[in-house]
């Protein structure tokens, strides 16, 4: 028996939604700080899930994704802000925005929905690229994101840090965006414009001829991926209680990046194994980079040491599994071929 494509793909998204389920309840047995860090590892889980929509699907690396994190962040800031700080901190918003104090729900929405309408401008142009000129189209989009809210300090608070936010980011919370993310990205990759767009990837030329519109599959990814990670933006501003420039410019940029090429960026498997593995050696090195204490002895850390680890990492995935941890493969229903039963995985 072969299942039908959809099927694989609900089957890979429900099992990994389980191990993130049976995650979450071990977190919830965790002291509080641990709780946090695995918080903000599902956070980065969903952004990761969410650019893997895009880049997985397309080919095309993207190094801007964290920009339209950016966007669901603020958009969170000036939806559900008290008026009177935004008033002090964002004085030239319009009185409309300024006036509203919405639940942390419709800032997520908003986050997600300004983070689309920005990839559908920005998408027009940018999908007319291909290879690595793509790819510098996606970074030149962030520096110039990151510009803007590093400078217009009446909207964005410059510099400065936007707080006030509510509370609301919590383990479980987290988790749901991640799962709902997840399961977005397996049911566009069993879609007819993600086969469409994969096709495209493989063979472009095979691809144009068979009638595929390369650029306008690669636009709906774009604005899809967009929403899912301005979404996660709006969530992760409610996580870090402030919404500052600088947090949203290289280096995350460079840890999500490292997330879905460590664990194989063609496999939405791979995207979770990436985001697991890079959360955890990055934990690790951050604990041996404030200093180890061995019985008597105490070694002082080494400052960098987690940056200079990832990039270890992911120099080692390249060298010797081009394809990532999972080797682009998928966790797939087993199929019956004959007689016999077995698991097929395939990209």
């Amino acid at each position: 028996m072969v299942h039908s494509p959809r099927a694989q793909a609900l089957w890979t998204a429900g099992l990994l939604i389980a191990a993130i389920a049976f995650l979450v309840v071990v977190g919830t047995q965790l002291s509080g700080g641990s709780q946090r860090i695995l918080t903000g590892a599902l956070i980065h889980l969903a952004v990761v899930a969410g650019t893997y929509i895009f880049v997985g699907n397309s080919g095309v690396l993207s190094f801007g994704h964290i920009g339209f994190l950016g966007i669901g962040a603020y958009t969170a800031a000036w939806l559900t802000i008290a008026p009177s700080m935004k008033a002090s901190l964002m004085p030239g918003l319009p009185a409309a925005i300024i006036a509203l104090e919405l639940h942390p729900v419709a800032g997520i929405l908003g986050g997600g929905a300004m983070a689309a309408l920005l990839a559908l401008v920005v998408g027009l142009p940018l999908t007319r690229l291909t290879g690595i000129a793509a790819s510098i189209g996606t970074f030149a989009m962030l520096v110039i994101l990151y510009a803007v809210f590093s400078n217009w300090t009446s909207v964005t608070g410059g510099q400065g840090s936007l707080y006030g936010l509510p509370i609301f980011t919590t383990l479980p919370i987290a988790a749901g965006l991640a799962c709902i993310t997840i399961l977005g990205a397996a049911l566009h990759q069993a879609s007819a414009s993600g086969f469409r767009l994969r096709g495209s990837r493989e063979d472009p030329v095979a691809a144009a001829a068979s009638g595929v519109d390369t650029r306008r599959e690669r636009l709906i990814a774009f604005v899809f991926s967009a929403f899912f990670v301005g979404m996660a933006g709006a969530l992760y501003a409610y996580f870090l209680q402030v919404v500052v420039a600088s947090e949203f410019y290289l280096s995350l940029t460079f840890i999500t990046v490292a997330m879905l090429v460590i664990g194989g960026m063609r496999s939405l498997t791979g995207a979770v194994v990436g985001t697991v593995f890079v959360s955890v050696l990055s934990e690790v090195l951050r604990q041996i980079e404030g200093g180890v204490a061995l019985g008597p002895f105490v070694f002082d850390g080494l400052r960098g040491l987690q940056e200079m680890g990832l990039a270890a990492a992911m120099l080692l995935v390249l060298l010797f599994r081009p394809r990532g941890i999972t080797g682009g493969r998928e966790i797939t229903l087993p199929q019956r071929q004959r007689d016999d039963t077995r698991v097929v995985t395939g990209a």
